[in-house]
């Protein structure tokens, strides 16, 4: 990857196996008093090491292991305490509740989990980000127009923890009046990378002598804009996008294996939901009517796969069902029930009859409100194609995208336009591995109810 990241993520995974290993050495160390033995290790290696291996797969599914984790430490430290929290709860039913293990590690646990907190914060928030942070920053030049550029240029130069820094920023027009001005900028600054945007109008004008330029200058390393976009923030770059783009991306089907994994996947999925709804409807419909009477379960218009309409059903989280309008535009306010039920994704459960049924998945674009639906393609270039693939309770921008305090959906739209960008890199990247990394985070944000990394 451009930026590192497959390599520090495994740099990360053993330092943090290190951190655990030697955490349980020290805590041997200070209960006993002395160094520890080769028995005393063998002893508590086995049921020590299944708890690694616990903690690690919670780290991954809290997004410890995210690239954006890599390059910022903003909120990293409530979100390893958050973790660790977890994880205590973790081992302590682990070796309270396993008693064939033949150990009781009362005081040996409490010592540990204080060292391995320690360890972990200090490797994390320490030592990983000083010797990860180049030593060296490449000059890069940034040729393009357009707001997803200049978000770019923001990004990379405002972190110091990425390889990169633009140097030279070329406005697509004037690089297309004065390519000479913009040699000797790239030649001053001992640009070595070439970031462009060979879509942009402007530029292809002068995509031959870009060419011309790295021809007789080797060193030079040229890379498409969109893939650096996409690779920095996990969506697509959507005012830039052209209908070449859809052609080949939005039209194409996925292997026949992973539609028949999925399905299969979905079938598994839609009947354990199923079962879960049945468990919890007499608790929530009670609750809903202690707080606010009415229906139970709401019914809505929403659309589904090739823009077909589909009845979906939900428990009601709002006084008078869901609305088809932003925030503020009318008076139906969410419960206090209703914002648990959100919160812990109970909502979505009845929508299993729609996951049986096959109009909808447990993985893909969130489908709209027909009503609202309507108003945002309206609104907004392209918005229909998102509805090339059939959509799901839970998606690629539901678990990167960040909203207004308080909200978890879109409620403008400038945020639309947002998740839209996630939907079409999912539509873009869509596969059994994606889904996967989507499932555990969507896992991560039920149990845990932090913000996406």
């Amino acid at each position: 990857m451009l930026f590192g990241g497959r390599k520090a993520t495994v740099l990360l995974f053993l330092g943090d196996i290190l951190v655990f290993a030697l955490s349980l050495w020290i805590t041997l160390l200070l209960r006993y008093g002395g160094l520890p033995t080769r028995e005393m290790l063998a002893l508590h290696a086995g049921p020590f090491f299944m708890l690694f291996c616990l903690w690690v797969f919670v780290f991954y599914i809290s997004g410890l292991y995210g690239k954006q984790v890599i390059r910022f430490r903003t909120e990293l430290w409530g979100a390893i305490v958050r973790t660790q929290v977890f994880n205590i709860v973790l081992a302590a039913l682990f070796f309270f509740l396993t008693p064939q293990i033949g150990i009781t590690p009362k005081t040996n646990l409490a010592i540990y989990l204080a060292v391995s907190l320690v360890g972990v914060c200090v490797w994390r928030l320490g030592i990983f980000p000083r010797i990860t942070v180049p030593s060296r920053r490449v000059g890069a030049a940034l040729i393009g127009s357009g707001p997803e550029v200049d978000e770019l240029f923001r990004e990379v130069n405002g972190n110091p923890r990425y390889p990169l820094q633009f140097v030279v920023r070329a406005d697509a027009a004037l690089l297309a009046r004065d390519f000479a001005a913009f040699t000797e900028d790239v030649q001053k600054h001992k640009v070595s990378v070439l970031i462009v945007d060979a879509d942009h109008d402007a530029v292809r004008a002068v995509l031959p002598q870009i060419y011309r330029l790295t021809v007789r200058n080797p060193h030079y390393q040229f890379l498409d804009f969109y893939r650096v976009y996409e690779e920095v923030f996990d969506r697509v770059p959507l005012s830039l996008l052209r209908y070449e783009w859809f052609l080949k991306n939005a039209s194409r089907r996925g292997p026949g294996a992973y539609a028949l994994a999925k399905r299969l996947i979905d079938l598994v999925g839609g009947a354990l939901m199923a079962v879960i709804t049945v468990l919890i409807t007499p608790v929530v419909a009670l609750a809903l009517q202690l707080e606010y009477p009415g229906p139970v379960f709401i019914v809505q218009n929403r659309i589904g796969v090739r823009g077909a309409r589909i009845r979906t059903y939900k428990f009601r989280s709002m006084r008078f069902g869901d609305r088809s309008a932003w925030q503020g535009e009318d008076e139906n306010k969410v419960t206090r029930v209703g914002s648990f039920l959100r919160k812990t994704s109970l909502d979505e459960f009845p929508q299993c009859i729609n996951i049986l049924r096959g109009e909808i998945s447990l993985i893909g674009p969130r489908n709209d409100l027909e009503a609202l639906a309507v108003r945002l393609a309206e609104e907004i270039p392209y918005y229909n194609v998102r509805y090339g693939v059939k959509p799901g309770i839970t998606g690629w921008a539901q678990i990167n995208q960040r909203y207004e305090s308080g909200n978890i959906s879109p409620q403008s739209v400038e945020e639309t336009k947002v998740r839209l960008a996630y939907d079409f890199y999912y539509i873009k990247h869509r596969s059994l591995s994606l889904d996967l990394v989507i499932a555990l985070k969507t896992l991560k944000r039920m149990l845990f109810r932090v913000s996406s990394w």
